[in-house]
Protein backbone atom coordinates (compact mmCIF):
# COMPACT_ATOMS: atom_id res chain seq x y z
CA UNK A 1 0.00 0.00 0.00
CA UNK A 2 1.11 3.40 -0.72
CA UNK A 3 2.64 5.68 2.16
CA UNK A 4 0.09 8.44 3.17
CA UNK A 5 2.75 10.44 3.49
CA UNK A 6 4.08 10.08 0.01
CA UNK A 7 0.71 11.29 -1.01
CA UNK A 8 0.66 16.02 -1.74
CA UNK A 9 4.66 15.95 -1.47
CA UNK A 10 7.48 15.32 -3.17
CA UNK A 11 9.62 12.80 -2.19
CA UNK A 12 13.67 12.28 -2.97
CA UNK A 13 15.00 9.46 -4.70
CA UNK A 14 17.83 8.34 -6.76
CA UNK A 15 17.89 6.84 -10.49
CA UNK A 16 21.31 4.55 -11.12
CA UNK A 17 21.70 4.12 -15.07
CA UNK A 18 25.14 5.60 -16.88
CA UNK A 19 25.10 8.32 -14.50
CA UNK A 20 23.41 9.07 -11.04
CA UNK A 21 20.62 11.25 -11.19
CA UNK A 22 18.76 12.65 -8.28
CA UNK A 23 15.05 13.32 -8.89
CA UNK A 24 11.91 14.81 -7.08
CA UNK A 25 8.61 12.79 -7.48
CA UNK A 26 5.18 14.83 -6.83
CA UNK A 27 1.98 12.59 -6.34
CA UNK A 28 -1.45 14.15 -5.64
CA UNK A 29 -3.15 13.51 -2.43
CA UNK A 30 -6.00 11.32 -4.60
CA UNK A 31 -3.29 8.99 -6.12
CA UNK A 32 -4.08 5.19 -5.36
CA UNK A 33 -7.35 5.78 -3.82
CA UNK A 34 -8.85 4.62 -7.01
CA UNK A 35 -6.65 2.01 -8.59
CA UNK A 36 -8.34 2.73 -11.57
CA UNK A 37 -7.21 6.48 -12.17
CA UNK A 38 -4.52 7.13 -13.80
CA UNK A 39 -2.73 10.28 -13.83
CA UNK A 40 -1.23 12.37 -15.99
CA UNK A 41 3.04 13.73 -15.24
CA UNK A 42 4.64 16.72 -15.83
CA UNK A 43 8.46 16.02 -16.25
CA UNK A 44 10.21 19.67 -14.95
CA UNK A 45 13.99 20.36 -16.27
CA UNK A 46 15.42 23.09 -14.21
CA UNK A 47 17.75 25.78 -15.32
CA UNK A 48 21.80 25.96 -14.55
CA UNK A 49 21.90 27.26 -10.93
CA UNK A 50 20.00 23.85 -9.56
CA UNK A 51 22.51 21.58 -10.97
CA UNK A 52 24.38 19.76 -8.44
CA UNK A 53 23.43 17.22 -5.83
CA UNK A 54 21.01 19.89 -3.22
CA UNK A 55 17.53 18.86 -4.56
CA UNK A 56 16.52 21.58 -2.21
CA UNK A 57 17.53 24.07 -5.45
CA UNK A 58 15.14 21.97 -7.66
CA UNK A 59 12.69 22.42 -5.52
CA UNK A 60 13.35 26.97 -5.74
CA UNK A 61 12.94 26.03 -9.60
CA UNK A 62 10.87 24.14 -11.81
CA UNK A 63 9.30 22.30 -9.46
CA UNK A 64 8.69 25.08 -6.86
CA UNK A 65 4.46 25.18 -7.91
CA UNK A 66 4.08 21.94 -6.41
CA UNK A 67 5.52 23.10 -2.80
CA UNK A 68 3.28 25.77 -2.88
CA UNK A 69 0.05 23.33 -4.39
CA UNK A 70 -0.42 20.11 -2.52
CA UNK A 71 -3.63 19.40 -4.26
CA UNK A 72 -1.17 19.94 -7.64
CA UNK A 73 -3.52 17.06 -10.11
CA UNK A 74 -0.39 16.20 -12.03
CA UNK A 75 2.25 14.02 -11.32
CA UNK A 76 5.47 15.64 -11.30
CA UNK A 77 8.65 14.67 -11.69
CA UNK A 78 11.98 16.51 -11.65
CA UNK A 79 15.34 15.20 -11.93
CA UNK A 80 18.69 17.25 -11.07
CA UNK A 81 21.10 17.82 -13.88
CA UNK A 82 24.68 16.81 -12.39
CA UNK A 83 27.15 19.46 -12.33
CA UNK A 84 29.23 20.48 -15.21
CA UNK A 85 26.62 19.18 -17.66
CA UNK A 86 23.53 19.91 -19.42
CA UNK A 87 20.74 18.37 -19.79
CA UNK A 88 21.36 17.59 -23.72
CA UNK A 89 23.93 15.39 -22.34
CA UNK A 90 21.46 13.29 -20.72
CA UNK A 91 18.64 12.06 -22.89
CA UNK A 92 19.14 8.52 -22.67
CA UNK A 93 18.77 8.73 -19.02
CA UNK A 94 15.92 10.98 -18.41
CA UNK A 95 13.75 8.94 -21.32
CA UNK A 96 14.96 5.50 -18.51
CA UNK A 97 14.06 7.24 -15.73
CA UNK A 98 10.07 8.19 -17.23
CA UNK A 99 9.80 4.33 -18.48
CA UNK A 100 11.07 3.52 -15.06
CA UNK A 101 8.59 6.18 -13.46
CA UNK A 102 5.56 5.31 -15.93
CA UNK A 103 6.10 1.25 -15.27
CA UNK A 104 6.17 2.14 -11.04
CA UNK A 105 3.66 4.42 -10.78
CA UNK A 106 -0.01 5.12 -12.23
CA UNK A 107 0.86 7.64 -14.84
CA UNK A 108 -1.30 8.26 -18.24
CA UNK A 109 0.94 7.50 -20.80
CA UNK A 110 -0.88 9.52 -23.62
CA UNK A 111 -0.83 12.43 -21.05
CA UNK A 112 3.23 13.04 -20.63
CA UNK A 113 4.05 16.58 -20.46
CA UNK A 114 7.22 18.66 -21.08
CA UNK A 115 8.63 21.82 -19.92
CA UNK A 116 11.36 22.88 -17.93
CA UNK A 117 13.25 26.79 -18.27
CA UNK A 118 16.80 28.46 -19.06
CA UNK A 119 18.71 25.76 -19.53
CA UNK A 120 15.35 23.63 -19.04
CA UNK A 121 13.78 25.75 -21.62
CA UNK A 122 16.74 24.34 -23.85
CA UNK A 123 16.72 20.63 -22.48
CA UNK A 124 13.10 20.77 -22.93
CA UNK A 125 13.56 21.64 -26.47
CA UNK A 126 15.82 18.97 -27.50
CA UNK A 127 14.33 16.03 -25.38
CA UNK A 128 11.41 16.58 -27.56
CA UNK A 129 13.33 17.33 -30.65
CA UNK A 130 15.11 14.03 -30.14
CA UNK A 131 11.66 12.25 -29.22
CA UNK A 132 8.45 13.60 -30.30
CA UNK A 133 6.87 10.56 -29.66
CA UNK A 134 6.79 10.78 -26.00
CA UNK A 135 5.14 13.66 -25.42
CA UNK A 136 1.13 15.18 -25.31
CA UNK A 137 3.02 19.14 -24.97
CA UNK A 138 5.33 20.74 -24.47
CA UNK A 139 5.86 24.33 -22.79
CA UNK A 140 9.57 25.27 -22.76
CA UNK A 141 10.41 28.99 -21.00
CA UNK A 142 13.37 31.02 -21.99
CA UNK A 143 15.19 28.25 -24.36
CA UNK A 144 17.75 27.93 -26.50
CA UNK A 145 16.66 25.74 -29.77
CA UNK A 146 17.39 24.35 -33.03
CA UNK A 147 15.23 25.57 -35.38
CA UNK A 148 17.16 23.47 -38.30
CA UNK A 149 15.32 20.72 -36.53
CA UNK A 150 11.64 21.82 -35.40
CA UNK A 151 9.49 19.68 -38.05
CA UNK A 152 10.17 16.37 -35.60
CA UNK A 153 7.82 18.01 -33.18
CA UNK A 154 5.48 19.34 -35.93
CA UNK A 155 2.81 17.68 -34.35
CA UNK A 156 3.42 18.00 -31.00
CA UNK A 157 1.71 20.95 -29.63
CA UNK A 158 4.16 24.07 -28.03
CA UNK A 159 3.54 26.47 -25.50
CA UNK A 160 6.53 28.96 -25.32
CA UNK A 161 7.41 31.43 -23.18
CA UNK A 162 10.03 34.64 -23.09
CA UNK A 163 10.56 37.65 -21.35
CA UNK A 164 11.18 40.74 -24.02
CA UNK A 165 14.35 42.15 -21.87
CA UNK A 166 16.17 38.48 -21.45
CA UNK A 167 19.54 39.69 -21.13
CA UNK A 168 21.04 35.89 -20.64
CA UNK A 169 18.87 34.41 -23.21
CA UNK A 170 18.09 36.58 -26.19
CA UNK A 171 14.24 36.52 -26.76
CA UNK A 172 15.30 35.69 -31.17
CA UNK A 173 15.97 32.39 -29.51
CA UNK A 174 12.62 31.64 -29.06
CA UNK A 175 11.34 33.78 -31.87
CA UNK A 176 13.36 31.71 -34.18
CA UNK A 177 11.42 28.54 -32.91
CA UNK A 178 8.07 30.00 -33.27
CA UNK A 179 8.88 31.23 -36.65
CA UNK A 180 10.42 27.61 -38.17
CA UNK A 181 7.05 26.00 -36.33
CA UNK A 182 4.79 28.08 -37.84
CA UNK A 183 6.49 28.10 -41.36
CA UNK A 184 6.28 23.68 -41.37
CA UNK A 185 2.17 23.87 -40.32
CA UNK A 186 3.73 23.28 -36.09
CA UNK A 187 1.14 24.10 -33.44
CA UNK A 188 2.44 26.74 -31.34
CA UNK A 189 1.82 29.59 -29.01
CA UNK A 190 4.15 32.36 -27.84
CA UNK A 191 3.84 34.52 -24.87
CA UNK A 192 5.90 37.16 -24.53
CA UNK A 193 5.76 39.12 -21.41
CA UNK A 194 6.96 43.02 -21.88
CA UNK A 195 9.54 44.44 -19.69
CA UNK A 196 10.69 40.73 -17.97
CA UNK A 197 14.16 40.10 -18.04
CA UNK A 198 15.09 36.04 -17.49
CA UNK A 199 12.79 35.12 -14.59
CA UNK A 200 10.14 34.57 -17.16
CA UNK A 201 9.14 31.25 -15.46
CA UNK A 202 7.82 32.39 -11.90
CA UNK A 203 4.48 33.85 -13.61
CA UNK A 204 4.28 30.99 -16.13
CA UNK A 205 4.29 28.35 -13.74
CA UNK A 206 1.89 29.85 -11.55
CA UNK A 207 -0.62 30.77 -14.29
CA UNK A 208 -3.51 28.14 -13.90
CA UNK A 209 -4.06 28.24 -17.63
CA UNK A 210 -0.62 26.54 -18.47
CA UNK A 211 -1.82 23.54 -16.82
CA UNK A 212 -5.37 23.71 -18.24
CA UNK A 213 -3.59 23.67 -21.74
CA UNK A 214 -1.65 20.75 -21.21
CA UNK A 215 -4.92 18.39 -19.84
CA UNK A 216 -6.29 19.67 -23.31
CA UNK A 217 -3.67 17.37 -25.34
CA UNK A 218 -3.42 13.70 -25.38
CA UNK A 219 -0.25 12.15 -27.09
CA UNK A 220 -2.19 10.25 -30.24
Amino acid sequence: MLDEEARGTQQEHVFERTVHLNYLLFLPQEYGKDPGVRWPLILFLHGSAARGDDLELVKWYSSKIVERQPDFQFIALSPQCPSGTVWLNHHLTLKALLDQVVLQYAVDADRIYLTGLSMGGTGTWSLALDSPELFAAIAPICGMGFPQWVRAIKDVPVWTFHGADDPVVPLEESQRMVEALRACGGNVRFTVYPGVGHDSWTQTYDNPELYEWFLQHRRD
